[in-house]
């Protein structure tokens, strides 16, 4: 009987792994240098990790919480919980996350007015309103287009990671192209599985994986009858990191048997909580971008019988999260980005076949933000007494993506390279062409 270990991610294949990481290479190895501006101010953060809420969490379940507003608004959740900072109130089912208020900011008005899914994740992950004549590439693009290999990235694992699937709901590189689309891990992460000693995923030990490698370059007459022509090289060069990416030490990023029983614990063994673990251990590793896809939250039907299912596990991975990141030194310089594309209607839909549901809604929505320079123990803006619309203080995308940007030392009146030579700036203004202006300055 052999022993049983943990080697590598057994929610990701070693031969789907390193096709990625090959085309991942590739691409890099095969674009041109775009001529990136130097950076506007000095950075403050290294790296971001996106929450992406898919499909569109409710504020007044969250973040919001407006009890006074009545049974028709917030339902069985009038219980809102004090934090640890004086005034700011959240979710009665998010606990750990009322102890670590001080460490993030609630922007309560955050607009664009958008209800379908489509055009609000576009308009939330670009900052760019839909229907114009270009794609515009989404954050975590323009992140690994500034912070990545042409900046200087020299890490073997891509600089814009998706756990573990794209948001699917646009084009996440944009007119930018296929090279700085995410590198999407698959897989469950909460699901990883122990190898038998000495065998790796798909029964292939490592031994028996270099031979094979051997055996492809032996074989492959093309290789030889072109030996020593430089694009070959470039290729061998992309090879060799792909496969140093799963075999050696970098590929060890995804072992999550690394970790102690006890953090993988905290976190939550589900999806999202170790997605969260695995994301803090990317960004020990300088990786510049990592989206986390938290999917189940548009709640049309059956609103607080999801709520009670989910805001539990978003409390414990998300708190852990920050706590972990504090405890290591890592929040002052690592973005916590955590929203969806919009919210709910405060107005329940108590009647069927909704069963207590609530509707897609743009006219005001929450997003936590935390580390990298932001300010933590804050609320910026705020809605009406029922949740309804912006009281105060109305945010953008644009405004809060211009600030990321800022922060991680990228001049949102940058030029983007683009197709057909259009003079386009990173982060418009509030008309194209006009210089950006939306800083959020109070709590940076």
């Amino acid at each position: 009987m052999k022993t049983e270990r943990i080697i590598q991610p057994g929610w990701l294949s070693r031969r789907e792994a390193l096709r990625r990481g090959l085309a991942a290479a590739g691409g890099l190895a095969l674009g041109g240098s775009l001529g990136l501006a130097a950076p506007a101010r000095e950075p403050r953060a290294k790296s971001v990790i996106q929450i992406w809420m898919w499909g569109g969490p409710p504020h007044l379940d969250t973040f919001d919480p407006k009890p006074e507003a009545g049974y028709d608004y917030c339902g069985p959740l009038d219980k809102p919980l004090a934090t640890n900072v004086d005034g700011i109130r959240i979710s009665e089912l998010m606990p750990s996350l009322a102890k670590q208020a001080d460490k993030y900011t609630l922007i309560r008005s955050m607009t664009h007015g958008v209800n379908s899914h489509e055009t609000a994740s576009y308009t939330v992950q670009t900052g760019r309103p839909s229907g114009g004549r270009e794609v515009f590439p989404s954050v975590g693009a323009v992140v690994s287009l500034f912070k990545g290999v042409e900046a200087g990235y020299k890490g073997l694992i891509p600089p814009y990671v998706v756990l573990t699937e794209p948001q699917g709901r646009f084009s996440e590189a944009g007119f930018l192209g296929n090279r700085y689309k995410p590198f999407a891990t698959g897989g469950d992460p909460a699901q990883t599985k122990f190898m038998v000693e000495g065998v790796v995923a798909e029964g292939i030990s490592d031994q028996r994986q270099h031979a094979r490698r051997e055996l492809l370059h032996n074989l492959n007459t093309f290789e030889h009858a072109l030996k020593g022509d430089p694009r070959l090289a470039a290729l061998a060069s992309c090879e060799k990191e792909a496969y140093d990416l799963i075999l050696g030490d970098a590929g060890k990023v995804f072992e999550l048997a690394q970790e102690s029983d006890e953090t993988r614990d905290r976190y939550g063994k589900n999806t999202f909580g170790q997605s969260c673990l695995m994301a803090r251990r990317l960004v020990e590793r300088g990786v510049p971008y990592v989206t986390i896809n938290y999917k189940g939250w548009d709640t049309h039907k059956q609103n607080f019988q999801t709520m009670r299912r989910k805001l539990p596990e978003l409390d414990k991975g998300l708190a852990s999260l920050l706590i972990d990141l504090s405890e290591r030194g890592l929040l002052a310089s690592t973005i916590v980005w955590c929203g969806g594309e919009f919210g709910r209607t405060p107005k329940v839909q108590w009647e069927e076949p909704w069963g207590g549901g609530r509707n897609h809604h743009g006219a005001v929505f929450s997003t936590l933000i935390a580390g990298g320079g932001f300010r933590g123990g804050q609320v910026l803006g705020s809605s009406d007494a029922r949740g309804e619309e912006v009281r105060e203080r109305p945010v953008s995308p644009s405004d809060l993506i211009g600030t990321i940007y800022e922060q991680l030392g990228i001049d949102p009146a940058a030029r983007l390279p683009n197709p057909q030579g259009r003079d386009v700036t990173v982060v418009a203004g509030r008309g194209e062409g006009t210089p950006w202006t939306g800083r959020l300055k109070e709590i940076v």
